[in-house]
């Protein structure tokens, strides 16, 4: 990795509501429910931002956050050495009352004043509410490596599944032509008829590219200020923007990756931990939760 690591920056995206969990968010955000006994759902995030060492974090929150901002206050921060200038550090929406986080683009957008006191060469954007292992330090490096100016973290799913995910449409070099939205009919990976590209909503960025992107969505009075429906797909076809095939960390032959966004999807994610061999390795000593 060329990038001096101090230089860049993650935003860790935790305001969800988590509205299709249904009781399981009544009194707390989507991140914050629960997962595998000890665990809440936004510590596989966050374990991936630790054993990828990258040591300054800003988690945007906004849904019923007291709960998610304790929990990192309390299991978090002691894993970031402030002598070195490492920090976590929450962060409410910056408007007013009634103008809460819109989109995951918009929650950017409200952070760029912590992002700008911080300045990063690269800013990581990841989703606080997927459970996976991944060493974020490979996808910065594939990112350097390429000369992309934004690359998408993606993973294989069978084109039965695809129209479920949003969909990246790739060529031979992982460049990316066309984002499709959950699909009727996916386009699949080349070379590969039975399975897709599936994006994982996370991304690097060279922060004076994200800067520009997200002011100029924040004045775009049709957007929903998303990146995943609004602004990745108005630049498909850019010569730097590319897709990043997952690594899994997890050492079993499939990968692991979950959205836990339904209860459906929260309860077999829980399942799997309970088989005679577990889908999720928990207990990796080379990679602690």
């Amino acid at each position: 990795m060329k990038t001096d690591p101090y230089r860049i920056l993650t935003v860790l995206l935790a305001g969800g509501k988590g509205q299709r969990l249904g009781v399981l968010t009544a009194d707390r955000a989507k991140p914050a429910v629960p997962f595998g006994g000890t665990y809440r759902i936004i510590d596989f995030a966050l374990s991936n931002i630790v054993n990828s060492h990258l040591g300054k974090v800003l988690v945007p929150v906004q849904y019923r956050s007291r709960s998610l901002s304790e929990h990192i206050r309390r299991g978090w921060n002691r894993f970031f050495n402030t002598s070195r200038d490492e920090f976590i550090e929450t962060l409410p929406p910056q408007q007013t009352v009634d103008r809460w986080y819109s989109g995951t683009a918009d929650a950017v957008a409200q952070s760029l004043f912590a992002i700008e006191e911080v300045k990063p060469e690269k800013v990581l954007i990841l989703s606080g509410d997927h459970i996976y292992k991944m060493d974020y330090r490979n996808m910065i490096k594939a990112h350097e490596d390429s000369g992309a100016k934004i690359t998408v973290a993606s993973v294989e799913v069978s084109k039965s599944d695809a129209s479920g995910f949003g969909v990246l449409h790739v060529d031979h070099d992982d460049h990316i032509l066309e984002f499709q939205e959950k699909p009727k009919e996916p386009k699949p990976i080349p070379g590969n008829p039975n399975q897709c590209l599936a994006s994982m909503g996370i991304y690097v960025f060279d922060y004076d590219v994200l800067q520009k992107l997200v002011i100029d969505d924040a004045n775009d009075a049709d957007s929903s200020h998303d990146f995943g429906k609004d602004i990745l797909p108005k630049l498909a076809g850019r010569e730097d923007l590319f897709a990043y095939r997952f690594v899994d960390l997890n050492k079993k032959e499939t990968k692991y990756w979950r959205d836990v966004g339904t209860i459906d999807a929260y309860y077999e994610a829980n399942m799997d931990l309970v088989a005679i061999e577990p889908q999720l390795n928990l207990y990796d000593p080379d990679w602690p939760i």
